[in-house]
């Protein structure tokens, strides 16, 4: 992993965060919205990782893009999770919060993407 690269980094350790919260829910027997936390929530990092990779601008701000929707699904999941008891509020709002900083991540550069001469 390029350690210099925080958006990579941090979107790492937040998919590590979701597997082990779909272990966590899978072992409270809810099934339906953990399949569904596990592949938006892992989803994020990929796609960062994609665009990383990416072979041009475009290809770039295409992979972020859907890394920044994926993330705006993970943080739709937790907060269900939140309201409908499997979670608690200490448990729902950490999480949300790491969710929510990558939001503001991805946002900014997408924000940035757009701007910079093509």
């Amino acid at each position: 992993m390029k350690e210099n690269n925080i958006i990579l980094k941090k979107s790492f350790d937040f998919s590590l965060r979701i597997i082990k919260l779909y272990k966590f829910l899978r072992s409270k027997k809810e099934f339906i919205i953990s399949n569904q936390l596990l592949g938006s929530g892992t989803s994020i990092g990929a796609n960062i990782e994609e665009a990383v990779g990416g072979v041009s601008k475009k290809d770039f701000l295409n992979k972020i893009t859907i890394a920044y929707k994926e993330a705006r699904e993970t943080s739709y999941w937790i907060k269900l999770l939140g309201a409908s008891g499997y979670l608690d509020a200490i448990q729902s709002q950490s999480i949300l919060m790491d969710c929510e900083e990558l939001l503001r991540i991805l946002g900014k550069i997408q924000i940035s993407s757009k701007t910079d001469n093509p």
